[in-house]
């Protein structure tokens, strides 16, 4: 007892804290559990014939709270009292807390004093522990029990349906799947789950509890409004519905399991003898099957003929093949069924099973083992057999195949060696029939061994007595008289061939001696032939020297190539006479070379001819290098004097319009004069170009006596032609900006100076980096956004270079800034007064447009007061109008 009081502590030791944490009560909370705990308590009290309608009034005199508990436990409690004091109904209340105490259950703050006096939060406190020990308690799912085991057995149960996620007593079940999942995996008649939808929970829970109060008996506990009503609905009511359908469906399946279990011994005890009937009539056939297959095996009677041998083991083949593994596995499952229906009985505790006499499991394995026995006697009486007859056969169809393999290799091979095809053939082809009557000789070596294999079958053969033995000893007999005529034929063809190739290889030297010598002079009379003919393009008067002295050389070369010409004619003659001395039928001409001694004489005649021609074209062309040496030199003479004089006169006007001699109108008088003086050299110019006329005519595309061309010459004079313009231009557009600006010669000065000082590279124009020093030398401090601005203005092409007359013009539109912006300062002071900013309205208002509009622009990226849209202070005006290094 005490074991169970300390395990029913801690089982309920969580919900009691529960209720204390809940005494004040969610009033949808209380709702819930009015509901489902009064549907509950009627639920077993209308089996005493009874039910209550509030709970917190009709359990107050005890009488029906005793009743409910002798309902729900099966056992009866002490004899209430029948009298209407209040002292009579807190001892019935009493009576009913102390048989709940005694069954393990620790009350916590619940008297019998609160239950009479009707409170409401004790009353439903005392009903849930009374659920939770009657009704929750004795759940267990492996190994869990109470909450987590019903908790465990709802999320077993939903778990094949995948819109289902049962985690808690709450939240889990608002969407009403939860409890028509349920419903389905018990009574899947009772409701379409498929038709169900999860944004639709008033649709589910409806479903749920009117399926379950109709077909399960299982009242309607809940309301579908106040769940889904609800953020989270109390997990009382849901646990003790929930436990409802637990009972229901747990109780079905035990009494389903108790009538499947008698059915099942009785279709057992069916199954058993079934099994036996089936051994005795398998071991029967078995065993007959056994009795006719061994004397058909022990029969050793031989056949006289090979085919009728192997109709026996192809017999037995089936036999093995076909009608042997079906009764294998006969016998194995006959001792299956043997073992099974023996282990059946055993655990029904039945007596074992005896076969009737002579169909033990041990009598078919001893017959089947006569019948191996005889089995494989019989395959090796057959296997024997059939390698007796097979010796014979195969040793005569042996014969066979060699005696007509070796005959069709001898078929034409007298023939071949009586002919005489040597007499004819070259030296190449007495060669080939050499190499080729080698390979024969081989080939002939080679079948000795197949003549001697065909003589020992034959006598083999002759030794067992083969029934046909004459026949072989003839035909080998004509094999071996056959092979003994070759060799001696053989013999006499090589000599025949060896005689003919000593006399052909002399003739062949000869024929090789000649192609070794006519074939380079042949080349080098081609190669002289076509440098004879071959037609020369040179520039120059020395290229054509070169070429003359190349002629010379080669006319010198001509004896001794006539002298190697009649060597080579010599050859040939000396083979001529051989052939006519010795009779020798000669098949063709030289096999190495397709020069005749024809050829030679006739390209021999040709060089001589060519050689003078070759001459007189030489000497023409050595006159005609002359007169172009002549035209290079003239022009190069002239290209010299022009070339440096352009680059001169370019140095000379880079120098006028970067130096600050005198005025600009001196600077402008100088620079027209040397544009006159440049105009005059024009003449000198074209006198270059007729000589560069005369040059391409002559199609002369070098000069090594000047490195100036032509196209040079053309591109200097339009560049300086370009350049004096182009500064005569700049000069005039700097007074014209000196006289609109009212600049000073010496301020003119000053910005040259400036801008020669920071032109490093010389060229008349700063890049971005020297164009920011040179501001700063001149006090200028802006940051990146006001040199970005004064950018945009000296190089709004964005070349990344300044030049000097956008310098100036820069310069005077700052000094004319300058001096606007101190009238606007002025002005400012006076228009501000004591508020100290001044808006865009006055500034347009107070002002000339032309400084108005001047302030505006320089004062629009800056702000003034927060509460002035549009306004500037004097601070910030100041830093518009002057930048950041004035303040």
């Amino acid at each position: 007892m005490d074991h169970y009081d300390s395990q029913q502590t801690n089982d309920y030791m969580q919900p009691e804290e529960d209720w204390d944490r809940d005494l004040l009560l969610d009033p949808a909370w209380e709702k819930q559990q009015r509901k489902t705990f009064t549907a509950w308590c009627n639920s077993h009290l209308r089996k005493a014939g009874t039910q209550i309608e509030n709970i917190e009034e009709d359990f107050r005199d005890g009488l029906k709270l005793m009743l409910l508990l002798e309902v729900i436990s099966g056992e009866r409690l002490a004899k209430p009292e029948r009298g209407k004091m209040r002292v009579h109904k807190i001892s019935n209340v009493n009576k009913a807390l102390d048989f709940i105490a005694s069954k393990g259950v620790k009350l916590v703050s619940i008297g019998a004093e609160e239950i009479v006096d009707g409170n409401v939060k004790m009353t439903l406190g005392m009903i849930w522990t009374i659920i939770l020990r009657f009704a929750i308690q004795d759940i267990s799912v492996e190994e869990t029990s109470a909450k987590e085991g019903l908790l465990l057995w709802c999320q077993r149960k939903t778990a094949p349906y995948k819109n289902v996620n049962i985690q808690n007593f709450h939240i889990s079940w608002k969407d009403g799947l939860g409890f028509c999942a349920l419903i389905h995996r018990h009574r899947p008649e009772l409701i379409d789950y498929g038709k169900l939808r999860k944004d639709d929970p008033l649709t589910n829970l409806n479903t749920a509890f009117d399926v379950a109060e109709k077909y399960l008996d299982i009242p309607k506990m809940l309301d579908a409004e106040d769940i889904v009503g609800t953020a989270r609905p109390d997990e009382k009511a849901i646990m003790t519905y929930v436990s409802s359908f637990y009972h229901a469906f747990s109780g079905a399946q035990k009494a389903e399991t108790a009538a499947n279990r008698i059915c099942k011994v009785l279709a057992v005890n069916q199954e058993n003898e079934q099994l036996m009937e089936d051994y005795e009539k398998l071991a029967s056939d078995l065993l007959e099957w056994i009795r006719r297959t061994i004397p058909w095996l022990e029969n050793r009677v031989p056949e006289n003929t090979m085919h009728a041998m192997q109709q026996k083991l192809e017999d037995f083949r089936d036999y093995r093949r076909l009608h042997k593994p079906p009764k294998v596995q006969e016998k194995c499952q006959l001792e299956i069924n043997f073992n099974t229906l023996q282990t059946k009985l055993r655990l029904s505790n039945r007596p074992a099973f005896m076969p009737s006499e002579g169909r033990m499991v041990s009598d078919i394995n001893n017959a089947w083992g006569c019948l191996e026995q005889a089995e494989k006697g019989y395959e090796e009486w057959l296997l024997n057999e059939i390698r007796r007859l097979e010796r014979l056969d195969h040793l005569a169809e042996k014969f066979r195949q060699k005696a007509s393999i070796h005959e069709a290799w001898t078929d034409g091979k007298e023939a071949m060696l009586r002919q005489k095809d040597y007499e004819t053939a070259t030296l190449s082809e007495i060669k080939a029939l050499l190499k080729k009557h080698e390979a024969f000789e081989s080939d002939l070596a080679a079948h000795q061994d197949r003549v001697e294999q065909i003589a020992a079958i034959a006598q083999e053969l002759n030794e067992l007595d083969y029934y046909d033995s004459p026949s072989v000893n003839a035909r080998c007999q004509k094999i071996c008289d056959q092979w003994d005529n070759l060799g001696a034929l053989t013999q006499k063809r090589r000599e025949a061939l060896e005689r003919t190739e000593k006399l052909l290889e002399t003739i062949d030297q000869l024929y090789l001696e000649y192609a070794k010598r006519a074939a380079p002079f042949n080349n080098w009379m081609e190669g002289a032939m076509e440098d004879l003919q071959d037609t020369f393009i040179v520039h120059t008067i020395e290229e054509i020297q070169g070429l003359t002295t190349a002629h010379e050389q080669f006319k010198a070369t001509l004896p001794d190539a006539d002298k190697e010409r009649l060597a080579i004619l010599g050859i040939h003659n000396e083979v001529s006479k051989i052939v006519q001395t010795y009779h020798v039928n000669m098949a063709g001409t030289n096999p190495y070379t397709t020069i005749t001694p024809q050829e030679i004489n006739g390209k021999w005649d040709h060089v001589r001819q060519l050689v003078p021609r070759r001459d007189q074209a030489l000497t023409e062309e050595h006159a005609r290098q002359q007169h172009n040496e002549r035209l290079r030199k003239q022009f190069g003479a002239q290209a010299n004097v022009i070339g440096p004089w352009i680059q001169t006169k370019m140095e000379e006007i880079g120098r006028i319009s970067i130096e600050m001699h005198g005025t600009l109108e001196d600077q402008l008088s100088h620079l027209r004069q040397y544009e006159k003086s440049i105009v005059n050299y024009k003449p000198k110019i074209d006198q270059l170009e007729g000589d560069h006329q005369l040059i391409q005519e002559a199609l002369i595309f070098d000069n090594k006596h000047t490195n100036y061309t032509m196209e040079h010459i053309r591109v200097g004079w339009e560049q300086l032609l370009t350049t004096i313009a182009r500064t005569i231009n700049e000069v005039e557009n700097q007074i014209l900006t000196r006289d609109a600006k009212g600049i000073s010669q010496e301020q003119m000065n000053e910005f040259r100076a400036s801008f020669n000082h920071f032109d490093r590279k010389k060229t008349g124009m700063m890049d971005t980096d020297d164009f920011r020093a040179c501001l700063i030398s001149m006090g200028y401090n802006m940051g990146e956004a006001e040199f970005a601005r004064i950018m945009s203005i000296v190089d709004p092409n964005r070349i990344g270079v300044v030049t000097f007359q956008a310098f100036i013009d820069f310069m005077s539109r700052e000094t004319a800034d300058t001096d606007t912006a101190d009238q606007v300062m002025a002005s400012f002071k006076i228009l501000a007064g004591d508020k100290n900013y001044i808006t865009v309205d006055e500034l347009r208002r107070e002002l000339p447009p032309d400084q108005a509009e001047y302030c505006i622009a320089r004062m629009a990226p800056y702000a003034g007061p927060d509460s002035v849209p549009g306004a500037l202070d004097y601070m910030s005006f100041s830093t518009a109008l002057y930048g950041e290094s004035d303040l």
